[in-house]
């Protein structure tokens, strides 16, 4: 009887937990980037009643006896599908679709990793544009250096599409001898690089995670990637708040999409975030059979303990 009191408080402790993480998936239903979490349950220790022994014709009994001693939380599992894609109005908001993650540089240096794509360009001095989190946390490039675009880069970037621009014009345009096929065209003119001015709504990104700038009627690469990752484990990742999670020798090494062969790579959207995975009306159920299942042990403490107390009135 001591044995069911114990056994039931350990399920009434088992299915708090499942409750407390079931209440935070419903928490975070809107958090961007989050991904929802399941409580898994393992049972306790068997005590041995009775050892598989010999019949009376001495062949083997087919079974013993064992009585179970409860439950415990085995494991809080991650659980990495696809979130809902959910259009933005901001020019810096991406969503990845697919098994990538984005690489956030911590306030300590540290690499974390995060599937929440609100990012925001942020002034960063010497006339440059950074991309960084809510927090303040740059984002991180395929080669793990700060997402920066700054002047310079634009005007070369602008040079170089220009000339390949205009040297495939001419190709198509002109005659062997340099005049043109048609008197009435005129020859494209670089614009003015003075009137070059750095703004985040005329930068662009591809569907690969290529940084593009729009200047000049031009829209041109500015050799920078998105750096994006994948995990062998990804069930063995870290959560460290903030929807960043932190690798860990359970989830393997972060492996690069750009660089790693045999990775499938992510797709990018900009002008779009990943809404959370948690499916309410899923929860609600769970919370209902947690909740059915939190009474049921507690009606087995109330029963123990009312057999209990019909032993000790036996002698009055």
């Amino acid at each position: 009887m001591v044995r069911s009191l114990w056994s039931a408080a350990t399920g009434m402790n088992a299915q708090q937990t499942n409750v407390d993480t079931i209440a935070n998936n419903l928490a975070n239903v809107n958090t961007t980037g989050y991904k929802a979490q399941v409580a898994q349950f393992k049972s306790l220790l068997y005590q041995n009643l009775q050892t598989p022994t010999t019949t009376a014709n001495g062949d083997p009994k087919p079974t013993g006896s064992q009585v179970g001693l409860g439950v415990r939380t085995s494991s809080i599992n991650n659980i990495f599908t696809q979130g809902a894609m959910l259009s933005s109005q901001s020019v810096s908001a991406v969503a990845i679709q697919g098994a990538g993650f984005f690489a956030i540089q911590g306030a300590g240096g540290e690499t974390h990793y995060t599937r929440n794509g609100d990012f925001t360009w942020a002034l960063s001095g010497n006339n440059s544009l950074m991309l960084t989190t809510s927090d303040g946390n740059a984002v991180l490039d395929t080669n793990g250096r700060p997402m920066v675009v700054d002047m310079n880069a634009i005007r070369a970037g602008y040079t170089t599409a220009f000339n390949s621009f205009l040297a495939t014009w001419r190709a198509n345009n002109t005659n062997p001898d340099g005049t043109l096929k048609n008197p009435d065209l005129q020859e494209p003119t670089m614009a003015d690089l003075n009137t070059l001015s750095l703004v985040s709504s005329q930068i662009a990104i591809d569907a690969h995670g290529g940084v593009n700038y729009f200047f000049g009627g031009i829209d041109f690469p500015l050799n920078m990637h998105f750096g994006l990752y994948q995990f062998a484990n990804v069930g063995g990742l870290e959560r460290i708040g903030s929807t960043l999670f932190r690798d860990t020798a359970a989830s393997g090494p972060a492996m690069n999409e750009l660089t790693s062969v045999g990775l499938q790579r992510s797709q990018v959207a900009q002008n779009y975030l990943e809404g959370s995975n948690v499916y309410v009306a899923d929860e609600m159920v769970n919370l209902i059979v947690a909740q059915r299942a939190y009474e049921m042990n507690s009606k087995a403490i109330t029963t123990s303990d009312e057999m209990m107390q019909t032993a000790n009135n036996l002698k009055r």
